[in-house]
Parts: C-alpha cells; sequence; structure tokens
C-alpha cells in the first residue's frame, strides 16, 4: 500500500488518477502516525517551499517523513516533494528543509529571454537509468511546473538532468529515496511507465 502525504500544497487528485490508472493501491493521509503503516510514500507537491515545510512541521509529517525514509522503505518525492528534500529554498529564506539531501533550491535568473516560471514539456538527459527511469529512453519528454530548480551539492544523486537557460537538477535518487522536479502523473505514457517502475520496480 502506497501512502500519499497531504500537507494541504500537494496536487493530489493527479497522482491518485495516476495510481489507479495503473492498479496501485494507495491510501491519503495527513496524520504522521499513518505513514509508517504503508510500503511505500509518495510525497507530491506545488506550492512555495516557506509554506510546505510549515504544514508537514505544523502535523510532525516532517519528522514521521524522515523516519520513513530512514527505514530504508521506497520514497518517492515530485515538484515540490523534491525541492524540500533540500536543505533550504531562495524562495523562503530562513526556513530549513528537511535535509536529507545536501544542497539549496535557487530561483531561475532573470534576463535569460526564457518565461519563468517553467511550465510545459521539456526533455531529460538521463545519467542513472534506474529506479523509476529503468528503461526510460534518454531525451524523453516529461511536464514541468517551476520557477525554483534544486542544486545538489552531491553530483553522484542526480539521476537526470534538464537545459531549461541552464542546466538543472531534473531528478535525484539515493538509496530508497527518488524525486523528481518534474510531474510523472502529469507525463503521459512515459510518467506512467516511471510510475509502474516505482509500484513495481524491475531487478
Amino acid at each position: 500500500m502506497i501512502g500519499i502525504v497531504d500537507y494541504g500544497a500537494g496536487n493530489l487528485k493527479s497522482v491518485q488518477n495516476a495510481l489507479a490508472f495503473i492498479g496501485a493501491e494507495y491510501f491519503i493521509t495527513s496524520e504522521s502516525t499513518e505513514l509508517a503503516a504503508a510500503q511505500k510514500v509518495i510525497l507530491p507537491g506545488v506550492g512555495s517551499f516557506g509554506d510546505a515545510m510549515n504544514s508537514l512541521r505544523k502535523d510532525n509529517l516532517d519528522t514521521a517523513i524522515l523516519d520513513f525514509i530512514a527505514t530504508g522503505k521506497p520514497f518517492l518525492g515530485i515538484c515540490l516533494g523534491l525541492q524540500v528534500l533540500f536543505e533550504e529554498s531562495a524562495e523562503s529564506p530562513g526556513v530549513p528543509g528537511l535535509g536529507v539531501f545536501a544542497g539549496k533550491v535557487s530561483r531561475f535568473p532573470a534576463g535569460t529571454g526564457l518565461k519563468v516560471p517553467h511550465i510545459g514539456w521539456n526533455s531529460l538527459n538521463i545519467r542513472k537509468p534506474n529506479g523509476i527511469l529503468t528503461d526510460i529512453p534518454d531525451q524523453s519528454y516529461v511536464y514541468f511546473v517551476h520557477s525554483y530548480y534544486v542544486c545538489a551539492a552531491d553530483q553522484s544523486i542526480v539521476s537526470a538532468t534538464t537545459d531549461y537557460g541552464l542546466e538543472f537538477h531534473a531528478a535525484v535518487a539515493s538509496a530508497n529515496v527518488q524525486a523528481t522536479q518534474f510531474h510523472p502523473e502529469k507525463s503521459g505514457d512515459i510518467g506512467i511507465a516511471m510510475l509502474r517502475n516505482f509500484v513495481e520496480p524491475r531487478e
């Protein structure tokens, strides 16, 4: 059973629909005590870094997420659910993230001639074709909606990058934790294949 974390800033319906499409069993929870019962956890998210972290801390979901990750069971962060795994964000100065990974979240620079937020389809430069990226072709197109991007301090955790005025970290993976800046649940057949890889991983 997959637990979907509801902290008031997630696009839960799209994730629900995608999991239902592939026949995965799931439950939605805002209760920290319920996360431990899940076999896998998905942390979705849209909105601001500061609001998300404040909501997680208010309901003790921050501790529950860290405790879950420490069990070694599979965890997937999506969009803002990726960003909060890092230490800090330029979007919300002074608000610490979960600190699962070292690094910070930066805003796309002005003056590139590109629109911010970055909204729409863009291709992935796949560095580590495993985990949710197993059998996903390099340069596959996925769907993004974001104004801020992750700068991971440890390059070895970066599983995919994308170019949008600069090269940014579009996906990370380390041990049982995977996370994407893009939305697999909104990325058509490619995204569904990624979610299948999370639900039913192949050796």
